[in-house]
């Protein structure tokens, strides 16, 4: 039986899909494993923000279209990047363990602090809003393309720093890049961050990634995504979402930007990690709610 796992063709992507295909032929050994990958709209298009071109859901569009076609059996998203509305045809299959998911920022090569002097570099208005508080001195230009191209604009003087996932730098062996985390209570991620999410066809065989799935991250990332879409927000709004589950509790973390009166919420909320979804729902309320 032959499987084709379909990705977008940046070099973080298609690290990812093989992470999955590396789980299913040690799983699976029986299994032909493939990869394919694909050009989207949203790696094509780099000289606009996201949210001017239709938000991280052009990241996606020829993926759909590839696994409705037969071109592919599952593909591989990071979760973060994903629409809020998940296609009824094309279900999430599971989601994997958490990479870290912290934001960090990265210096340019050789030192040890930003240059305040030069624009950090953020195509997030989530980061933005958060880091202007960290640090009132520093500006903000929108830096796109792939991880590399960031990092050369970096290194080429662009930039005093980037602000950028830690999941992806240290998935793509660039951890020693990373010259200060940002921790959870600085700067709240975006939902999902440090998560992949695997989709598939309605005939999906979930089995498959037992071993690959993780539980306890599919109660968080429900949580996460639903705070948003209860701030009828999507993936490129300046919201931040970020759950914590210990035992049976969950703590989760809600930032919320209002944009008529330009003021930034944020708030906690603890219980039951069973009552996950309702209590990220009932944070959203509040913030929106202005509490």
């Amino acid at each position: 039986m032959k499987i084709t796992i379909g990705s977008r063709d940046s070099k973080l992507a298609v690290r990812q899909s093989e992470m999955v295909i590396e789980f299913l032929r040690s799983a699976h050994p029986e299994l032909e494993v493939g990869l394919e990958t694909f050009k989207t709209t949203g790696d094509k298009i780099l000289d606009q923000r996201l949210d001017q071109i239709g938000g991280k859901g052009l990241f996606v569009k020829e993926l759909d279209a590839a696994l409705r076609a037969g071109a592919c059996d599952y593909t591989v998203h990071s979760c973060k990047d994903l629409p809020m509305e998940i296609p009824e045809d094309l279900p999430l299959v599971c989601f994997s363990a958490r990479e870290d998911p912290r934001d960090v920022l990265v210096f340019p090569q050789g030192a040890s602090e930003p240059d305040w002097e030069k624009p950090i570099g953020t195509s997030s208005r989530r980061r933005e809003i958060q880091l202007k508080e960290l640090f009132p001195e520093a500006r903000f230009e929108s830096v796109r393309g792939n991880l590399q191209t960031r990092l050369r604009k970096l290194d080429e003087g662009n930039y005093g720093a980037l602000v950028l996932a830690a999941a992806g730098l240290k998935r793509m062996g660039l951890e020693e890049r990373i010259g200060r985390y940002l921790e959870p209570d600085e700067v709240i991620p975006s939902a999902a961050q440090g998560v992949l999410a695997i989709q598939g066809r309605c005939d999906a065989d979930a089995t498959l990634f037992e071993g690959f799935a993780d539980p306890s991250v599919a109660i968080a990332v429900s949580a996460e995504r639903a705070f948003v879409k209860r701030l009828d927000g999507d993936c490129t709004s300046p919201i931040a979402a970020h759950a914590r589950i210990s035992g049976d509790t969950l703590e989760f973390l809600g930032l919320y930007y209002d944009e008529e009166s330009q003021q930034m919420r944020r708030s906690r909320i603890e219980g039951p990690a069973s009552e996950a979804v309702k209590l990220a729902c009932e944070l959203a309320d509040r913030l929106l709610a202005g509490e």
